[in-house]
């Protein structure tokens, strides 16, 4: 009887005291809460990642991506390990998949290593990724000039303003203007072509931009870049390269026309009896006197020793002439 007693009591409803052991529900603003901050730790948590898995996304921000800058990185990668994370986003279209916002230096590498990458996974819109990418090329110190007025100048073709601009890189909107003059100036295969050009800054761009604005100019520099030569310089070298040649053919296009020369003329000179007794070459620039010892024994030496005294002659004749008339 005690058991019937006892399972009769479990089926019995739920007393007011047993529905108070219930677990209480959380308000929902707390759950909110609670769901952000676990939102939050997971971004903050770094991922081990598939490179595969992997897309571009954002804009391109380095223009030499490999060389002898991306095996030393490769090696390191290999003795040291990956020290600092890169930045995805999970990617908009595609479930399991995500996209770099930064460190694709470091995913290049990587991939060639065939390890997996360190990352920091976060959920950004287009406009955050656009500052993130931005804030952390500010703080790389060894981006060159080109290589961020190139950013700035696909943020704007992308429709972004210039106070969007200048906030992702953390620069005045002066230099902005300044930045996108070079930017805009050159498509990026060219750059690609060129590189980084770390030592070479703005003023050296902008002689360049002016270069870059008659065509031939355009055309000889860029039909340049594909020759061997140029393939067999470091990016400074190809960029100096590339505004010599510019250089040359904006000044063969702008020289100041000059007159064409007279062509030079021949003639005889005759003595009174109509024998031969010199020649003259006159051009636009001198007379040249030719007397032949063959054809006039003797009158060539006599002249050359009595050349200051004639020419002295014809001189003052010549002055007289110019006064008279």
């Amino acid at each position: 009887m005690a058991r019937k007693g006892i399972l009769n009591s479990a089926l019995k409803p739920s007393t007011p005291a047993a529905s108070a052991a219930k677990p209480k529900m959380m308000p929902r603003g707390a759950v909110g809460a609670l769901q952000s901050s676990l939102s939050k730790l997971q971004e903050s948590a770094v991922q081990e990642i598939d490179t595969s898995l992997i897309d571009d996304a954002g804009y391109e921000d380095r223009l030499s991506t490999g060389g002898e800058a991306h095996e030393q990185l490769v090696e390191s990668l290999k003795t040291y390990g990956q020290q600092v994370p890169v930045l995805l986003r999970p990617h908009p279209k595609s479930p399991g998949r995500y996209e770099i916002v930064y460190g694709r230096r470091r995913l290049m590498a990587l991939r060639q290593l065939g390890l997996p990458v360190k990352a920091m996974v976060r959920q950004l819109d287009d406009h955050a990724l656009v500052m993130a990418q931005g804030q952390e090329n500010t703080a790389r110190l060894d981006l060159s000039f080109i290589e961020k007025a190139s950013f700035a100048a696909q943020l704007q073709a992308d429709g972004y303003d210039r106070q969007t601009i200048a906030a992702a890189l953390s620069i005045d909107l002066p230099m902005v203007s300044r930045m996108l003059k070079v930017g805009t100036a050159f498509d990026l295969p060219f750059l690609r072509e060129i590189g980084a050009a770390p030592s070479i800054g703005r003023e050296r761009w902008m002689t360049l931009v002016k270069l870059f604005q008659e065509e031939g100019p355009r055309i000889r520099a860029t039909v340049y870049t594909k020759s061997e030569e140029f393939q067999a310089l470091d990016s400074d070298g190809r960029f100096e390269a590339v505004l010599a040649r510019a250089q040359e053919a904006y000044d063969a296009l702008n020289q100041p026309d000059k007159p064409t020369p007279a062509p030079a003329t021949n003639r005889t000179l005759h003595s009174h009896d109509g024998a031969a007794l010199a020649g003259l070459k006159t051009t636009g620039k001198s007379i040249t006197l030719t007397i032949s010892k063959k054809d006039t024994p003797g009158f060539g030496s006599w002249f050359d020793e009595n050349a200051e005294t004639i020419l002295q002659e014809l001189h003052h004749r010549w002055q007289q002439d110019q006064a008279d008339g």
